[in-house]
C-alpha cells in the first residue's frame, strides 16, 4: 500500500525475495503476488545515460534488476507446483504482467499448463496465453492463435472454452468465426460466457462486412430462446441491430416481453421497457400486437414501472386494440379495491390514478369506449381515485352530450356514496349545469335536497355536548386494567385487558351531504346553492308546472338560508369566506325572487359556466398537442456538422436500415446531448481555470453534475522543463458533498500533460464550494512545491432542470410538504407577465398555469415547477 502511494522502498525487494517467496502459505503467496504487481522492475537510469539519450535522440535502454531472476525462478517453481490452485493463482497473476523479459522464460510453462488436468488451471492458462499475445504478439507467442484453435477443439470445460474463444475473438477473428461455423447447434450448451463473446463477435463481423449478418442470423434466432436473461436480451438487441426485417422485429419484441413477464428485478424491467419504447418510435405495428403481453407487466407491485409500462402501451392503443385494452384497465382498477395484500396497498391510490388517467386518454382519443369506461370508473367515487373519476367524467359530459342522460342519471344514484368535498363539488357543478331534462331535474333536486336534510345545518347542544365527551374519551385512550389469573398448568400469570371507550354514532346515519354541510364545508355551500339555482331557474322552460317551480324555489331558499346562518355560527369560517359566501347566496336568491334580476342573471347562470369550461377543455387539448409536436421537433434536430448518411450511396454498409451497428447514437445519448445542442458551447460553459498561466502547473476542471454526482476531470500541463514526480490534487469541499473519489499520485513528464478525474458524492442539493491544492516535487531538484487552486463554486441552480406535471401531481406534492413561504421582492418590472417571465428564466423553472399574455391586471397567481 505505501509503495501504491509513491514510496520507492527499494531496500525490500531482497527482504521479500529471501523470506517470503518461497512460503507455502496461501495468503502470503496472494500478497506477494500483489508485491510482485507493483514492485519496480528496471533500474532507474543515471543522470549520464539521460544525458546522453537526450543528446542522441536516443531512448534510454531499461534494465532488469538482477533481483528479477530471482523472482522468474519462484514464478516458474509455482507455475510446475502439483498444487493446482498455485497453478492457477500464478497463471491469474501473470495476466497481469507486462513485462517481455519476465513472461518470456516463462511462455513454455505457460504452454504446458493447458494440457494440465484440472480444468481451473487450463482455464486460467487459456487467459495468460490471451494476454501475453495481446501485449507482446508473435515476439513471445507466435503460434498463439493456431495453439488456441488446437485447444479449444479439445475442450470440455465451459470456462476454459470460453476463455479460448475470446482469445481467437480477439486476436484472430477468421478462427473464431470457423469454430463457430463447426459448432453452431452447440452454442447454447457451451454457457452464457461463450454465447455473449459470440454476440460480440457477431456485432463486430457485421459492423466491419454486412454481408456475413446471413452467416449468423440462424444462432440469433438460437439464442433468443436462450435460459440466460441475458443472453436472449442481448440477442435481440442485436438481431435489431443487423436486420429490419418484421420477422426479426417480431422475434425480438416477443424476446423482450417475455423477460419483461419473466423477471422479478426492477432495474432489469425498466430496462427492458426502456428498449420497448425506443423499438416503439420504428416499429409501432409489430409491437401493437403484443400489447396485451406488455399489459401483463402491470402486476408489478412497483408503481415507478407500472407507470413506465401505461406510457408505452398508451402510444400502441389504436382502435382495433382499444377495446382489449380498455377491458385490461378496468379489470386493474376493479383488483385495487378487491385485493387486500400488501402489494396492493402498497401501490393502490397512486396505482389507481395511473390506471384512471389511462383509461381517460382511451376515452378522449377514441369515443366508441367511453360509455362503457366512464359507468365502471362512477363506481370509485367514493374511492381514493374519486377525484380523478369525478374529473374524468367531468369532461366526458363536456364533450359527448349524447352520453349525457346515462351519465347523469348514474351520477345522481351516486351521490349519496361520495365521501369527499372536492369530489362532492365537482358532482352537484356537473348536476347543476348539464340536466337540462324535466325528468333529470326533477330526480337530481329531490335527491340534492333528501341529502341535504331540513335546516338548520347547525349541531344542536346535545349532539354537540355528546361528541366532545366522546372526544374526550377517545382522547384518554384505551383503560388498562392488569389482574393476576391462575393458568391450566397450576401456574400464575398477569393478564391485561384493553377497554376501548365507546364513540358516538349519533351522526352516522346522516346522509354524507348533510355531514359537510353541518361540518362547516362553506365553499360546499354556496356550490349548492348555485345548483339549485340553476335547477329553479331552467324548470319553467322545460314545460314543468308553476306547483313544482314553486315548491323548488321554496325548498332552494330555505336551504340557501341555512347554509348561511351556518356561515355565520361555524367557528371555523374565515371572515372573507362567510362574505363570499354570503353574497353568493344572496345573488342566487335576487335570481329567483327578482324579475329584473331573474331577467339580467339567468343567460350568465345557465351557458356561461359551460362555455367556460369547453374553452378551458380547448386549451388542455391544444397544449398537449403542441407540447407532442414539439418533442417530434426535437428528435428531428441535428447538429449542423453531423454526417448526412445517403443509403442508397451505402449499399455495402446500411443494409441494417435506420437502425445499423452505428454506435453514435449511443454515445450521443450516453453524452447528454443527443438533443442537437452544441457540444462545445455546453463544456465550455462549465470548464473552471483552476491554476495561472504563469504557475508551473497549469489545471483547469470540466465539472459535469448529474444527478447527485459530481464527475470533475482536471486537466494538468507541466509548462516546466523537469519530470514532477508524486503531482497529487489534493481535493476538499465545503458544503454537503463528499469526495468519493480522490485522485492518485501522478508522475508528468516536461511540457506534458494528463487528465485526472475525481468523484463527489453530493447530500443536498444546496450550494457548495470545492477548493484544493497541487502538490508535486521536482525530480530533478528534490524540491517540493505547492500551488493553490481557485475555487468551484457549485450553485443550486446546477441541479435544478424545467420539468411538467398535472395539475392533481401539484396538489398533492403541495400538500404533502405544506410549503407556504411568502417572499417580497422589489423589482423595477411593472408588467405582471413580463416579472413572471424573468421569474422562470431565473429561477430554471416552468410555469404550469395558462395565462393570456393580452389580459392586464393587477393579480396574478401561477404555479411553477422544476425537477433534479
Amino acid at each position: 500500500m505505501a509503495m501504491l502511494g509513491g514510496e520507492a522502498m527499494p531496500r525490500i525487494l531482497m527482504q521479500v525475495i529471501r523470506f517470503c517467496i518461497n512460503s507455502d502459505d496461501k495468503p502470503l503467496k496472494k500478497l506477494c503476488m500483489l508485491y510482485w504487481e507493483v514492485v519496480p522492475k528496471y533500474q532507474e537510469p543515471t543522470s549520464d545515460e539521460v544525458l546522453r539519450a537526450a543528446q542522441g535522440g536516443q531512448t534510454v535502454q531499461r534494465k532488469l534488476l538482477p533481483e528479477m531472476i530471482l523472482v522468474c525462478n519462484a514464478l516458474m517453481n509455482d507455475l510446475n507446483h502439483p498444487n493446482e490452485y498455485v497453478r492457477g493463482s500464478m497463471l491469474r497473476f501473470l495476466c497481469k504482467v507486462k513485462d517481455e523479459e519476465i513472461l518470456g522464460p516463462l511462455i513454455p510453462s505457460i504452454k504446458a499448463c493447458l494440457q494440465h488436468r484440472h480444468q481451473y488451471v487450463r482455464k486460467n492458462a487459456a487467459m495468460a496465453v490471451f494476454m501475453a499475445h495481446k501485449l507482446h504478439g508473435e515476439t513471445l507467442i507466435p503460434d498463439g492463435p493456431e495453439l488456441m484453435e488446437t485447444f479449444i477443439n479439445a475442450e470440455t470445460d465451459v470456462g476454459a472454452r470460453r476463455n479460448a474463444f475470446l482469445m481467437l475473438y480477439n486476436e484472430s477473428e477468421e478462427l473464431a468465426i470457423q469454430y463457430l461455423a463447426k459448432n453452431l447447434d452447440d452454442v447454447g450448451k457451451f454457457g452464457d460466457g461463450f454465447a455473449l463473446l459470440v454476440l460480440d463477435l457477431t456485432r463486430k463481423a457485421c459492423r466491419r462486412d454486412p454481408n456475413q449478418k446471413s452467416r449468423f442470423v440462424r444462432v440469433l434466432f438460437q439464442m433468443l430462446s436462450s435460459e440466460s436473461p441475458a443472453v436472449s436480451y442481448e440477442a435481440a438487441w442485436t438481431l435489431i441491430s443487423m436486420s429490419n426485417s418484421p420477422t426479426a422485429v417480431r422475434a425480438a419484441a416477443a424476446t423482450y416481453t417475455n423477460l419483461l413477464n419473466s423477471q422479478n428485478d426492477n432495474n432489469v424491467i425498466m430496462i427492458v421497457l426502456e428498449r420497448l419504447e425506443q423499438l416503439q418510435k420504428k416499429h409501432s405495428k409489430i409491437l401493437q400486437e403484443l400489447l396485451q403481453d406488455i399489459l401483463r407487466a402491470l402486476s408489478s407491485p412497483n408503481p415507478d414501472i407500472c407507470k413506465k409500462v401505461l406510457d408505452v402501451s398508451m402510444t400502441l392503443v389504436t382502435s382495433k386494440n382499444v377495446a382489449d385494452v380498455v377491458v385490461t384497465l378496468k379489470r386493474e382498477v376493479s383488483k385495487t379495491e378487491q385485493e387486500n395484500s400488501d402489494s396492493s396497498e402498497d401501490k393502490g391510490k397512486v396505482y389507481r390514478n395511473m390506471l384512471i388517467t389511462a383509461i381517460h386518454g382511451c376515452a378522449v382519443r377514441f369515443p366508441d369506449v367511453a360509455e362503457s369506461v366512464v359507468h365502471t370508473l362512477m363506481d370509485f367515487l367514493s374511492s381514493d381515485g374519486g377525484m380523478q373519476v369525478i374529473i374524468f367524467v367531468r369532461a366526458i359530459v363536456e364533450r359527448y352530450p349524447n352520453l349525457r342522460p346515462a351519465i347523469l342519471s348514474k351520477l345522481v344514484n351516486t351521490v349519496d356514496e361520495v365521501t369527499n368535498n372536492n369530489v362532492m363539488c365537482i358532482c352537484l357543478w356537473i348536476l347543476g349545469e348539464y340536466c337540462e331534462t324535466s325528468e333529470t331535474v326533477t330526480d337530481a333536486f329531490d335527491t340534492i335536497t333528501q341529502q341535504l336534510g331540513d335546516a338548520p345545518f347547525i349541531v344542536q347542544a346535545e349532539e354537540k355536548q355528546a361528541q366532545e365527551q366522546a372526544a374526550i374519551e377517545a382522547a384518554k385512550g384505551p383503560k388498562m386494567v392488569t389482574k393476576n389469573v391462575v393458568l391450566s398448568d397450576g401456574t400464575y400469570a398477569t393478564q391485561t385487558v384493553y377497554s376501548e371507550p365507546k364513540i358516538s354514532q349519533s351522526l352516522d346515519k346522516s346522509p354524507h351531504l348533510r355531514k359537510m354541510i353541518i361540518g362547516g364545508d362553506i365553499f360546499l355551500g354556496s356550490i349548492i346553492a348555485s345548483c339549485l339555482t340553476k335547477m329553479c331557474l331552467r324548470a319553467p322552460d322545460l314545460g314543468m308546472d308553476a306547483v313544482t317551480v314553486k315548491s323548488m324555489t321554496v325548498k332552494a331558499l330555505l336551504t340557501m338560508c341555512g347554509i348561511v346562518k351556518m356561515a355565520e355560527v361555524t367557528v371555523s369560517a374565515q371572515k372573507s369566506s362567510l362574505a363570499d359566501c354570503s353574497e353568493r347566496i344572496t345573488l342566487c336568491c335576487r335570481a329567483l325572487l327578482d324579475p329584473k334580476a331573474k331577467a339580467l342573471l339567468k343567460n350568465t347562470l345557465l351557458t356561461e359556466g359551460k362555455t367556460s369550461f369547453a374553452s378551458f377543455l380547448a386549451h388542455v387539448q391544444d397544449k398537449d398537442g403542441s407540447g407532442s409536436e414539439e418533442s417530434k421537433e426535437e428528435t428531428i434536430t441535428a447538429q449542423a456538422d453531423d454526417l448526412i448518411h445517403f443509403r442508397q450511396l451505402r449499399s455495402l454498409t446500411a443494409q441494417g436500415g435506420d437502425l445499423d451497428l452505428d454506435d453514435g447514437s449511443d454515445l450521443a445519448r450516453a453524452t447528454g446531448y443527443a438533443d442537437g445542442s452544441s457540444l462545445l458551447s455546453n463544456e465550455l460553459s462549465h470548464v473552471y481555470q483552476l491554476s495561472g498561466f504563469a504557475d508551473p502547473v497549469y489545471a483547469e476542471a470540466f465539472v459535469t453534475v448529474h444527478d447527485y454526482d459530481i464527475l470533475l476531470e482536471i486537466l494538468i500541463i507541466n509548462r516546466t522543463p523537469n519530470t514532477l514526480a508524486n503531482l497529487t490534487v489534493e481535493l476538499s469541499t465545503m458544503g454537503d458533498m463528499k469526495i468519493v473519489e480522490r485522485p492518485q499520485s501522478q508522475t508528468i513528464g516536461p511540457l506534458d500533460q494528463m487528465t485526472i478525474r475525481a468523484s463527489i458524492k453530493v447530500s443536498s442539493t444546496e450550494t457548495g464550494h470545492i477548493f484544493g491544492t497541487i502538490v508535486y516535487e521536482d525530480a530533478s531538484t528534490q524540491e517540493k512545491g505547492y500551488i493553490n487552486l481557485n475555487d468551484i463554486h457549485m450553485d443550486i441552480m446546477d441541479y435544478i432542470r424545467p420539468a411538467t406535471c398535472t395539475d392533481e401531481v401539484f396538489r398533492s406534492m403541495w400538500a404533502e410538504f405544506e410549503w407556504e413561504n411568502k417572499v417580497a421582492i422589489s423589482t423595477s418590472i411593472s408588467d405582471l407577465v413580463e416579472f413572471l417571465d424573468h421569474i422562470v428564466s431565473s429561477t430554471n423553472m416552468s410555469c404550469l398555469t395558462p395565462h393570456d399574455r393580452s389580459e392586464k391586471g393587477s393579480f396574478l397567481a401561477a404555479n411553477l415547477y422544476a425537477k433534479r
